[in-house]
Protein backbone atom coordinates (compact mmCIF):
# COMPACT_ATOMS: atom_id res chain seq x y z
CA UNK A 1 0.00 0.00 0.00
CA UNK A 2 1.39 3.31 -0.46
CA UNK A 3 2.31 6.12 1.42
CA UNK A 4 -0.73 8.55 3.03
CA UNK A 5 -1.85 11.48 0.25
CA UNK A 6 -0.10 14.62 1.60
CA UNK A 7 -4.15 16.05 1.32
CA UNK A 8 -5.65 13.24 3.16
CA UNK A 9 -6.08 16.03 6.28
CA UNK A 10 -8.03 18.34 2.84
CA UNK A 11 -9.84 15.38 1.77
CA UNK A 12 -11.14 14.67 5.09
CA UNK A 13 -12.02 17.71 6.08
CA UNK A 14 -14.14 18.27 3.04
CA UNK A 15 -15.61 14.99 3.84
CA UNK A 16 -16.92 16.48 6.69
CA UNK A 17 -17.86 19.80 5.96
CA UNK A 18 -19.62 18.70 2.74
CA UNK A 19 -20.47 14.79 2.60
CA UNK A 20 -23.76 14.20 4.13
CA UNK A 21 -24.64 10.68 4.71
CA UNK A 22 -27.03 8.79 1.97
CA UNK A 23 -30.09 8.82 4.77
CA UNK A 24 -29.92 12.60 5.04
CA UNK A 25 -28.90 14.10 1.33
CA UNK A 26 -31.81 15.63 -0.70
CA UNK A 27 -32.94 13.94 -4.01
CA UNK A 28 -31.04 15.83 -6.64
CA UNK A 29 -32.38 18.03 -8.83
CA UNK A 30 -30.96 16.75 -12.21
CA UNK A 31 -32.43 13.09 -14.44
CA UNK A 32 -29.50 12.51 -15.21
CA UNK A 33 -26.85 13.18 -18.07
CA UNK A 34 -28.69 13.94 -21.38
CA UNK A 35 -25.22 14.28 -23.44
CA UNK A 36 -21.30 14.58 -23.20
CA UNK A 37 -20.89 16.65 -26.56
CA UNK A 38 -17.21 16.16 -27.71
CA UNK A 39 -15.47 17.19 -30.96
CA UNK A 40 -14.62 15.46 -33.90
CA UNK A 41 -12.44 15.43 -37.16
CA UNK A 42 -14.01 12.76 -39.36
CA UNK A 43 -17.64 11.68 -38.79
CA UNK A 44 -17.67 8.02 -40.38
CA UNK A 45 -14.09 7.53 -38.78
CA UNK A 46 -15.89 8.41 -35.34
CA UNK A 47 -18.99 6.08 -36.31
CA UNK A 48 -16.82 3.47 -37.09
CA UNK A 49 -15.00 3.97 -34.03
CA UNK A 50 -18.06 4.21 -31.35
CA UNK A 51 -21.09 2.36 -33.19
CA UNK A 52 -18.58 -0.43 -35.22
CA UNK A 53 -15.65 -0.98 -33.05
CA UNK A 54 -16.81 -0.77 -29.02
CA UNK A 55 -21.01 -1.09 -30.41
CA UNK A 56 -22.33 1.82 -29.24
CA UNK A 57 -25.51 2.61 -31.84
CA UNK A 58 -25.77 5.68 -33.56
CA UNK A 59 -29.40 7.40 -33.36
CA UNK A 60 -29.59 10.12 -34.81
CA UNK A 61 -27.33 12.51 -36.88
CA UNK A 62 -28.33 15.83 -38.37
CA UNK A 63 -27.16 19.54 -39.11
CA UNK A 64 -25.96 21.61 -35.62
CA UNK A 65 -28.52 24.14 -34.91
CA UNK A 66 -25.43 26.39 -33.94
CA UNK A 67 -23.22 26.20 -36.92
CA UNK A 68 -23.88 25.52 -40.54
CA UNK A 69 -23.10 22.53 -42.14
CA UNK A 70 -21.55 20.97 -38.74
CA UNK A 71 -22.88 17.85 -38.22
CA UNK A 72 -24.24 16.93 -34.59
CA UNK A 73 -24.70 13.10 -34.48
CA UNK A 74 -24.89 10.86 -30.94
CA UNK A 75 -24.56 7.51 -30.00
CA UNK A 76 -26.50 5.11 -27.47
CA UNK A 77 -24.47 4.70 -24.15
CA UNK A 78 -27.56 3.00 -22.17
CA UNK A 79 -30.26 4.32 -19.45
CA UNK A 80 -31.26 7.34 -21.86
CA UNK A 81 -27.54 8.85 -21.19
CA UNK A 82 -26.11 9.67 -25.37
CA UNK A 83 -22.35 10.28 -26.39
CA UNK A 84 -23.01 13.32 -29.22
CA UNK A 85 -20.38 14.42 -31.64
CA UNK A 86 -19.89 18.04 -33.53
CA UNK A 87 -17.50 18.51 -36.76
CA UNK A 88 -16.58 22.07 -37.38
CA UNK A 89 -15.57 21.72 -40.82
CA UNK A 90 -14.02 24.95 -41.42
CA UNK A 91 -12.67 25.87 -38.25
CA UNK A 92 -8.94 24.85 -37.55
CA UNK A 93 -9.15 22.64 -34.24
CA UNK A 94 -5.93 21.96 -32.67
CA UNK A 95 -5.44 18.52 -30.67
CA UNK A 96 -6.97 17.22 -27.83
CA UNK A 97 -5.15 19.34 -24.81
CA UNK A 98 -6.16 18.65 -21.34
CA UNK A 99 -7.05 21.96 -19.92
CA UNK A 100 -8.00 23.49 -16.40
CA UNK A 101 -12.45 23.17 -16.98
CA UNK A 102 -11.98 20.82 -19.90
CA UNK A 103 -12.65 16.88 -20.35
CA UNK A 104 -10.57 14.41 -18.79
CA UNK A 105 -11.99 11.41 -19.76
CA UNK A 106 -15.55 10.07 -20.55
CA UNK A 107 -16.61 6.77 -17.88
CA UNK A 108 -18.72 4.61 -19.35
CA UNK A 109 -20.09 1.18 -17.39
CA UNK A 110 -20.18 -1.74 -19.32
CA UNK A 111 -21.12 -5.29 -18.27
CA UNK A 112 -17.86 -7.40 -17.78
CA UNK A 113 -18.98 -9.51 -20.90
CA UNK A 114 -18.73 -5.96 -23.55
CA UNK A 115 -15.79 -4.83 -21.66
CA UNK A 116 -14.02 -8.13 -21.77
CA UNK A 117 -14.71 -7.67 -25.62
CA UNK A 118 -13.98 -4.15 -25.91
CA UNK A 119 -10.14 -4.96 -24.74
CA UNK A 120 -10.43 -7.42 -27.08
CA UNK A 121 -11.06 -5.16 -29.95
CA UNK A 122 -8.70 -2.97 -28.94
CA UNK A 123 -6.20 -4.91 -28.71
CA UNK A 124 -7.09 -6.35 -32.17
CA UNK A 125 -6.95 -2.99 -33.68
CA UNK A 126 -3.57 -1.94 -31.88
CA UNK A 127 -5.26 0.92 -29.93
CA UNK A 128 -2.66 1.52 -27.04
CA UNK A 129 -4.98 1.17 -23.57
CA UNK A 130 -4.14 0.72 -20.00
CA UNK A 131 -6.06 -1.62 -17.66
CA UNK A 132 -6.48 -0.38 -13.99
CA UNK A 133 -7.34 -2.62 -11.31
CA UNK A 134 -8.55 -5.21 -13.97
CA UNK A 135 -12.41 -3.06 -14.02
CA UNK A 136 -11.23 0.06 -16.06
CA UNK A 137 -9.96 0.50 -19.71
CA UNK A 138 -8.59 3.91 -20.80
CA UNK A 139 -8.09 4.44 -24.24
CA UNK A 140 -8.07 7.37 -26.61
CA UNK A 141 -10.80 7.75 -29.22
CA UNK A 142 -10.18 8.61 -32.97
CA UNK A 143 -9.81 12.58 -32.45
CA UNK A 144 -7.43 11.73 -28.90
CA UNK A 145 -10.54 12.09 -26.69
CA UNK A 146 -9.82 9.72 -23.51
CA UNK A 147 -12.70 7.19 -22.88
CA UNK A 148 -12.82 5.27 -19.75
CA UNK A 149 -14.71 2.04 -19.92
CA UNK A 150 -15.15 0.68 -16.12
CA UNK A 151 -16.86 -2.75 -16.24
CA UNK A 152 -18.63 -1.75 -12.52
CA UNK A 153 -22.26 -1.35 -12.36
CA UNK A 154 -23.44 2.42 -11.99
CA UNK A 155 -23.68 3.59 -9.04
CA UNK A 156 -20.40 2.25 -8.23
CA UNK A 157 -16.36 2.50 -8.07
CA UNK A 158 -13.91 -0.11 -7.33
CA UNK A 159 -16.74 -1.75 -4.79
CA UNK A 160 -17.46 1.64 -3.63
CA UNK A 161 -20.92 2.49 -3.69
CA UNK A 162 -20.91 6.59 -4.51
Amino acid sequence: MSEQSSRAAEWDRLRSAHLKPASDRPPTTARGVHHVALLSLDVERTINFYQGLLGFPLTELFENRDYTDSTHFFFDIGHGNYLAFFDFPGLDMGPYAEVLGGLHHVAISVPRNNWEKAVAALEAEGIDHLIVHDTSVYFAGPDGERIELISDPLGEMYGTIL
